[in-house]
């Protein structure tokens, strides 16, 4: 029988599929095996991993040459990572997997096996669709909806917020920005519920965080514009402080970056150069380059004396300076001067 490092020296063939999930690499690994060692694996796995990996393998398809490498691969560097660690702790083994596979491989190859350790709650819904996931959690208490939420991704949690009810809507966003850590009894009963009605498989979470003032930044950073609103008008009136820190999280300084040049020049109309000289000195050369891009030359030439001129300043100042920027796009935005993209929508200044 071909061993697991006879299998990594093949010769690829065709491009590695780097998306695949934790569970389709171990289906991938399994299949990989044979018949014989597969089997002697399955038999350490408690039932809920059979039951996993089993429906992973059956969907799994066909697997190039490369990717089954790279998962072979990825399998011996984790073993032998797990062996070292057991052995010396993390930064040992990071040390002596550094003399075999440089120094960034061997911190991707210890974080990766430190979070396989960690199981996110919920991890069974992060592939589900988002129509499927309202459909489970839609008769749910509100504070059920806003935990499930706060621990899919932004994308998944974006879509099925904009599909709830707009009558609920802001307290499921408030509540997700106010939730902290929670009991991990409360997460495995929410757990089994759920993956009882959407017949898969849940993991937990002992204590982890979620929720916070940050995630619902996420999430709302890629709902429509609808449903933003009606979170923020809800969110203004029963909780002012939290809709003002969560529209100051929405659009950063940096975040110029990501808007097209009519909307960047119409917004520098509305700013004062010391301010803008001032938000630069320590801005990303990137964001100073998108800057100059949309001004004259001569205008360019003048920010950059100005910058220079100022000398050091103190890092207060910078941030107020650009505070002061991103309020003035706010206020553009909110007036329907310009849009910024909401949600993956293109949109397009008005």
């Amino acid at each position: 029988m071909t061993s697991p490092e006879d299998m990594v020296a093949d010769e690829a063939v065709g491009s590695v599929d780097t998306d695949l999930r934790p569970a389709q690499k171990a289906a991938v690994l399994l299949v990989a095996l044979g018949r014989e060692l597969a089997a002697d694996v399955i038999q350490h796995l408690n039932e809920e991993e059979v039951e996993r990996v089993t429906f992973e393998m059956v969907h799994l398809g066909v697997v190039n040459s490369a990717t089954r490498q790279a998962v072979l691969q990825e399998f011996k560097e984790l073993l032998e990572a797990q062996e070292i660690l057991s052995a010396g702790g993390a930064e040992y083994a990071e040390e002596v997997l550094a003399q075999a596979l440089g120094d960034d491989r061997a911190a991707e190859v210890i974080g990766r096996l430190i979070a396989s350790l960690k199981v996110t709650p919920f991890e069974f819904a992060r592939s589900a669709d988002a129509s499927q996931i309202l459909t489970f959690i839609q008769d749910e208490h509100v504070q059920t909806q806003a935990l499930i939420l706060a621990y899919l991704k932004a994308e998944q949690s974006a879509a099925v917020l904009s599909e709830l009810s707009p009558d609920i809507q802001a307290d499921v966003a408030k509540r997700i920005a106010t939730l902290d850590r929670t009991p991990p009894d409360v997460i495995r009963d929410v757990e089994s519920v759920i993956e009882r009605r959407m017949a898969s498989l849940s993991t937990e979470d002992y204590g982890a965080a979620a929720g916070g003032v940050q995630t619902l930044v996420d999430i709302l950073g890629r709902v429509d514009r609808t449903t933003e609103k009606t979170i923020f008008e809800s969110l203004s009136e029963t909780a002012p402080e939290l809709a003002e820190e969560v529209r100051n999280r929405m659009f950063v300084f940096e975040d110029v970056i990501q808007l097209d040049n009519r909307t960047i020049q119409q917004i520098l109309m509305e700013i004062e150069t010391a301010d803008l000289a001032m938000a630069l000195k320590s801005a990303s050369q990137e964001v100073q380059d998108t800057i100059f891009a949309n001004v004259s030359t001569r205008a360019a030439d003048r920010i950059r004396e100005d910058m220079e001129f100022m000398g050091p300043v103190r890092v207060r100042q910078v941030e107020e300076a650009q505070q002061r920027i991103v309020a003035v796009i706010r206020r553009l935005e909110e007036a329907g001067e310009i849009a910024i993209s909401r949600g993956g929508e293109d949109e397009l200044v008005v």
